[in-house]
């Protein structure tokens, strides 16, 4: 855990940010969204969802992360793995829903790009290091 020291001698510990990301599946394929460059982990790959806002539960993030950055709404929620992973500066626990879209064509509109891919392609592209363990599993699931 890192702790730093405020101006006044006090332990300040950064708080965990919360994330919700979606695992949508369509004929054993999974989207993936490309990250906006000049963002935390630009031009990255990742599963889309995002960021907790205070007092939001994880499923109605996922549900308004999906409908900001893709136009789509998703149903079927299930908990599939929770990852906690230290960055530089912060620490994210990422909460993975299986899902599927009720309503939409996933389209990058918050994102530079989408792609439907299969777990064993995955590899083939450049995720951050907290959806490794993740990826590795869907392979072991899915693959």
């Amino acid at each position: 855990m890192t702790v730093t020291r405020k101006k006044n001698g006090r332990r300040h510990v950064p708080a965990v940010v919360q994330v919700a990301a979606g695992l949508i599946l369509r004929e054993g394929h999974y989207l993936i969204a490309r990250r906006k460059v000049g963002t935390h982990l630009g031009g990255l790959w990742e599963f889309p969802g995002g960021k907790c806002e205070p007092g939001e539960s994880l499923e109605d993030c996922l549900h308004r992360e999906l409908r900001e950055e893709l136009g789509i709404a998703v149903m079927s929620l299930v908990h599939f793995r929770t990852i906690r992973h230290k960055y530089p500066g912060k620490t994210v626990e990422l909460h993975f829903f299986r899902c599927a879209i009720s309503q939409g064509e996933a389209s990058a509109l918050d994102c530079e790009e989408v792609r439907w891919v299969m777990p064993n392609e995955m590899t083939d592209y450049e995720f951050p290091p907290a959806d490794r363990p993740l990826i590795e599993a869907l392979k072991s699931c899915d693959g």
